[in-house]
């Protein structure tokens, strides 16, 4: 299956086919490298650093899944944004960030319990769920944006 990297440069959505997925590649558009660029269909790890490029920037709707390593739902939780992030690559920007590690953003969107799912559009907060959730309720949150 194709993956979609969206360009950190312009914001161009870049096919990559299965066969290249290893090269690194360079934006169609402007030429940029697309080393670290998020991808479409998978779960992209994201930073605090990183969240206003990725995040409030990206052209696409975005879901970010808020996480610990040593809590039980949030693993439990893990298949099934995986699951989200291939059904909708292409249409929706999949991230998860480490709260034990990133705490910067978790504190600014008060996240007081993990998993916590922020749904953004146009770098826009616009819906939240916390808890694990069925992919059905997930997928009916993020219907709302795409």
């Amino acid at each position: 299956m194709n993956m979609i990297a969206v360009c950190p440069g312009c914001g161009a959505k870049n096919r990559i086919p299965p066969d290249k997925q290893h090269l690194t590649g360079r934006c169609g558009r402007c030429g940029s490298a697309l080393t670290g660029a998020p991808v479409s269909g998978r779960v992209n790890p994201l930073t605090d650093a990183g969240f206003p490029q990725q995040v409030e920037q990206c052209p696409l709707p975005v879901l970010v899944d808020f996480y610990s390593p040593t809590c039980g739902p949030c693993r439990s939780l893990a298949p099934v944004i995986e699951a989200v992030a291939a059904r909708h690559a292409g249409r929706l920007m999949v991230f998860a960030i480490d709260t034990s590690r990133e705490q910067r953003q978790a504190a600014r969107f008060h996240i007081r319990g993990v998993p916590t799912l922020l749904v953004f559009q146009g770098g826009q907060l616009v819906d939240q769920l916390v808890g694990a959730a069925p992919q059905e309720e997930i997928e009916r949150l993020i219907g709302r944006v795409l």
